[in-house]
């Protein structure tokens, strides 16, 4: 090579390094966030919070089937020590006695600054002669041997009051001491993680920690039949991870390898064949450099997405190679340079809007979609001529000349195509309402097995989300949580009312400090409390003489300090403060989930318990409103953006053109391309979603080189071989590229692969129907 090329095959390999350090040091996203939007409304900034920091991302939901009863207990018990040793986890509950043992002792602890029944009035001589009595009364009942032993300590029932607040038709099943499924034929455990929802290296070391645990648990117990089971967003996250790795390298792989194989029959020619996969690969290189420097982050399905792009940037090295011939390079920008230049600029027209995007994924595809493709044409305009081996490409000419004699044919098919269009239109007009997929889910990467454990083990756990949820907020904690205590009141009329079944409340283990005031306010001193006794207890069957223990508790809650956060360490109910009472946004939220009444089928009434709600200031959210919202907002917005994105193309390439005509005889192919595709897709089955329109937009960015060829090829000598061969062998190419993807696990890839690969190839057959005649001359 010359000395001018070896300067550009450094400053090529200077450059390909500082994007793979910036790629190195990139951070790789498989949440959710790519479907969220950056600027949310009220209600969806809870669905967004929760979604990306909430506490309920970071709950793993962990079963032990297979062997007896009695080995899945042993199991379970040895598997909760090994977790909690592991450091990994915040928590880890299988219901042990020693679980429940240290919430009771928490809320025996703070019985008074605890129960709403504390007041002054429970503490006259008329609220302890009725506390007592129904105490003793208790001593006949089931709980009977749980009053008994603390009825000196307890006697107007504090601890019982509190404990009744459970609601017990929501815990799991238990047996032989431990938490079992519905069935009893698996022991299941809820973990919490100490890595964020968000952290998907740390939610994949805490699955293998569980796993390894119970690898060993499993061998220390001689179980060998058990098994496991874990499931939860981490899992999504992790195994959504991992297929969208596996997947986008198995793909990008085959139609690597087979562009390669393709191209090196081709050109006869290995130097040949990998110069011409240069553009390749500083396209996808850029794309994936700028997404991060922008972004901060790049999502997994812009990386797949970038897998399909191999299909297409690989077609402006062909065009250079192919159409170049022995001319020289300065030739070659003279004839060809501007027609590829302008396919290129209508490629950016298309994308460009969707940096305007408001969620992020969209945003980061239209990035991506502009850097790769600049780049790549860049590197072929500037770099490739300097590269290009002494020895000429083959001469490609008689292909030329044989696909030229089959292309001369098709203008005779352009009525055909018309009526298939027409009749197509009337199909898509007729069945309108049922072209676009309503769910997200569409553009779920989770595997249908994750999502049936998932399922399986929320029910077993009754850990099923709340469709609805109220949102008290504050600018401090203090301050939220007595909107919670106050929203409260509201909420338990609406549950006498049998509106709603129930409702959590952190509140409820951690009162506001006002409240715990109040409540040490109304305590009495043990002087007063032993004048009173005597008299509330005349005539019952518990002499005053028995309760010094009460004195002094009493006496030690009036100066007991107040409960903080802290002060649930080790207790099961700080997971569900922590998941329910949030810091965000310079201020506190508290999240009230509520739950539905009593029945199988039933829901709550939504407009009955707005009106029970009207007039608080708490946010009531439906979370199921608000998914579908976000999701219709998505679809809407990126259908306007790609309408402006053809509102662009159009006007560039009417300035372009200058004439009606050509600029008819251009865009036709490609709008019917489009068409076509939509009606094929439709007649399969397949539900239109977000990626299908992407996967549109690839088909105009892709045909209008193959419009544009031909709309040069106007007036010259007949179809130009040279010219035919690099298209036809373009179009083979990308269809190979995006054509992979529709093989693809992944729905949102493979919705790539079934609308740009067959797009493609009627892009350019498309083409050359609608010639101009004048180019057959």
């Amino acid at each position: 090579m010359s000395p001018a090329a070896w300067r550009t095959l450094l400053l090529w390999l200077l450059a390909m390094l500082a994007g793979l350090g910036v790629v190195w040091h990139s951070r790789f996203i498989t949440d959710m966030s790519f479907f969220l939007p950056t600027q949310p409304s009220a209600e969806q900034r809870v669905l967004v919070d929760q979604l990306r920091d909430g506490a309920l991302n970071r709950l793993l939901m962990v079963a032990v089937g297979g062997g007896d009863a009695t080995q899945r207990a042993a199991l379970s018990r040895d598997l909760r020590r090994r977790l909690d040793d592991s450091g990994r986890f915040v928590a880890v509950r299988n219901g042990e006695a020693q679980g429940l043992d240290a919430d009771r002792e928490f809320l025996f602890r703070h019985r008074y600054l605890l129960s709403p029944t504390v007041t002054p009035e429970r503490f006259a001589v008329d609220g302890l002669r009725t506390a007592i009595a129904e105490s003793i009364d208790l001593l006949a009942s089931p709980v009977g041997l749980l009053v008994k032993p603390l009825l000196t300590r307890d006697p107007t029932g504090e601890l019982i009051g509190l404990l009744s607040g459970f609601d017990a038709s929501r815990q799991p099943n238990s047996r032989d001491g431990v938490w079992v499924s519905r069935d009893g034929e698996r022991a299941v455990l809820l973990v919490q993680t100490v890595a964020s929802g968000t952290d998907t290296d740390g939610q994949a070391a805490a699955l293998a920690t569980i796993e390894q645990a119970f690898e060993r648990s499993r061998a220390a117990s001689g179980a060998g039949e058990a098994r496991l089971q874990v499931a939860g967003p981490g899992v999504f996250a992790v195994h959504a991870r991992d297929t969208i790795k596996a997947e986008v390298t198995r793909l990008s792989s085959i139609s690597t390898l087979t562009i390669f194989c393709l191209l090196l029959f081709v050109y006869r020619s290995f130097k040949l064949t990998v110069i011409g996969m240069l553009p390749v690969a500083s396209g996808a290189l850029a794309g994936i450099v700028a997404v991060s420097l922008v972004h901060g982050g790049v999502f997994g399905i812009t990386v797949g997405f970038g897998s399909a792009l191999i299909g297409e940037a690989v077609d402006y090295s062909i065009y250079y190679f192919v159409q170049a011939d022995r001319s020289s390079a300065a030739d070659w920008r003279r004839d060809f340079w501007p027609t590829i230049r302008l396919g290129v600029m209508t490629s950016v027209c298309g994308f460009a809007v969707l940096l305007f995007s408001g969620f992020p994924g969209l945003a980061q595809l239209g990035l991506y979609s502009l850097s790769g493709l600049l780049v790549a044409a860049l590197v072929t305009r500037f770099a490739l001529p300097q590269l290009l081996p002494e020895a000429p490409p083959r001469d490609l000419r008689g292909l030329g000349a044989a696909c030229a004699r089959v292309l001369r044919r098709l203008p005779i098919w352009r009525w055909p195509v018309l009526l298939i269009a027409f009749a197509a239109a009337m199909l898509l007009i007729a069945d309108r309402g049922a072209l676009w997929s309503n769910e997200l889910s569409a553009l779920s990467t989770a595997r249908a097995e994750d999502v049936a454990v998932d399922g399986l083990l929320r029910a077993d756990l009754d850990a099923g989300g709340s469709r609805w949820l109220v949102v008290v907020s504050g600018s401090d904690r203090e301050q939220a949580l007595r909107g919670a205590e106050r929203l409260g009141a509201s909420l338990d009329r609406l549950r006498h009312a049998g509106v709603i079944g129930g409702y959590d409340n952190p509140a409820r283990f951690l009162p506001s400090e006002a409240t715990q005031r109040a409540r040490q306010a109304s305590l009495p001193s043990s002087e007063q409390l032993r004048a009173r006794l005597p008299l509330a207890l005349r005539d019952a069957p518990l002499s005053a003489d028995k309760l010094d223990p009460f004195l002094r508790e009493i006496d030690a809650a009036r100066a007991a300090p107040l409960i903080g956060p802290q002060s649930l360490a080790g207790t099961s109910l700080a997971l569900m403060v922590d998941s329910l009472l949030l810091r965000r946004d310079g201020g506190w939220s508290v999240l009230l989930p509520l739950r539905p009444p009593a029945g199988a089928d039933s829901e709550i009434d939504g407009a009955a318990l707005r009106a029970g709600l009207a007039g608080s200031a708490a946010l009531l959210v439906d979370m199921k409103a608000e998914v579908d919202q976000i999701y219709r907002s998505y679809l809407h917005e990126a259908l306007g953006l790609s309408l402006a994105g053809l509102v662009a193309i159009v006007g560039l390439l009417a300035v372009t053109l200058r004439s009606p005509r050509r600029l008819l005889e251009v865009l036709a192919p490609l709008l019917l391309a489009v068409l076509i595709v939509v009606a094929g897709l439709h007649l399969a089955g397949v539900r239109l979603q977000l990626l299908h329109l992407v996967g549109l937009l690839l088909i105009v960015a892709v045909g209008s080189n193959y419009a544009l060829f031909f709309d040069r090829l106007r007036g010259r000598l007949a179809f130009e071989p040279r010219t035919i061969a690099s298209m036809v062998i373009a179009c083979v190419c990308t269809t190979i590229g995006f054509g992979t993807l529709g093989l693809s696990q992944v729905p949102v890839l493979r919705a790539l692969g079934v609308t740009v690969g067959p797009g493609a190839m009627l892009a350019l057959l498309f083409a050359a129907v609608f010639a101009s005649g004048g180019a057959r001359r």
